[in-house]
C-alpha cells in the first residue's frame, strides 16, 4: 500500500459502505472510535492513516486489489453467489420470496419455511435470511423489488435507533410485520415505527410487549447481485 494509492480509499471505502447500505457509524465504529473523521476521508480532503485502512479492509474483507486499483471484486472470495435448494451444499443464508407485510406471510414461523434458494454473501453471513423489498414506504433507503439481509434480535432492550428493524408482533398489534426506522419513545413500555419515505407521513407506536420477533435490516442487495 502507497501513499498515492491511499488517495482513492476514501471514494472507495465510501462505495463499500454505500453497497453494504451502512452509515458512518455503522461502517466504521468497528474499527475506530471518532467515526466522524472519516467524512472528510471519504470526500477526499483527507488521506486516511495506513493503519487504519488496513483495519477497515480486513474487518470488511475488502479485496486488497480492487481498493488499490478499482479492478476486481469487491470483497474476497465469491461473495455474491447463490446455490438452489436441491444442490449438495446448502451454504449461505435462506432467501424467502414472501411479502413479510402481508398478513397471511405468518412471521412467527418465517425462518421455518423452505427457502427458495441460499446465498453466499461473505458480509452478510451472520444473517438469518434475505427478504424482498415490497411496497416505497421505505424508499429510498430500500426499494421496492431490493433485497434485505436481516439478523434476529433476541434482546428487545438493545436496539440501534434510527436504524430499520423487520418487527413481527402478536393480535394486540393487528398481527403487524413490517420494516420501519426504530426510535425511542418517551413512554419506556412502547416504540416509535417510521417510515423513511417521507410521503407516508405518521408515526406507528408499539408496544414493546406486542413485539414476537424483530430483526436488524444489516443491508440489501439487488436482484441482478443474485
Amino acid at each position: 500500500m502507497t501513499e498515492n494509492s491511499r488517495e482513492d480509499y476514501g471514494r472507495r471505502f465510501k462505495e463499500v459502505r454505500s453497497a453494504l447500505d451502512k452509515t458512518l457509524k455503522g461502517f466504521y465504529s468497528p474499527v475506530a472510535t471518532h467515526v466522524n473523521n472519516f467524512s472528510p476521508i471519504e470526500n477526499g480532503r483527507r488521506l486516511i492513516g495506513k493503519r487504519l485502512a488496513e483495519d477497515v479492509i480486513k474487518y470488511w474483507k475488502i479485496n486488497n486489489e480492487w481498493m488499490n486499483t478499482g479492478l476486481g471484486n469487491m470483497f474476497l472470495e465469491s461473495e455474491k453467489t447463490t446455490k438452489k435448494i436441491d444442490e449438495a451444499d446448502l451454504s449461505g443464508v435462506p432467501y424467502y420470496s414472501v411479502n413479510i407485510s402481508d398478513p397471511n406471510a405468518n412471521g412467527f414461523n418465517l425462518l421455518k419455511e423452505t427457502p427458495e434458494y441460499y446465498v453466499n454473501f461473505r458480509p452478510f453471513n451472520d444473517c438469518d435470511a434475505y427478504l424482498p423489498i415490497y411496497g416505497d414506504s421505505m424508499y429510498p433507503k430500500y426499494a421496492s423489488g431490493e433485497i434485505i439481509a436481516v439478523r434476529e434480535i433476541h434482546n428487545p432492550d438493545v436496539i440501534q435507533w434510527g436504524e430499520a428493524y423487520l418487527i413481527v408482533a402478536d393480535d394486540t398489534a393487528n398481527n403487524l410485520s413490517t420494516v420501519k426506522l426504530l426510535f425511542e419513545h418517551s413512554h419506556g413500555t412502547k416504540l416509535v415505527l417510521r417510515a423513511s419515505n417521507p410521503n407516508y407521513k405518521g408515526d406507528t407506536i408499539i408496544e414493546r410487549g406486542a413485539i414476537r420477533r424483530m430483526f436488524l435490516v444489516k443491508g440489501k442487495i439487488m436482484r441482478n447481485q443474485l
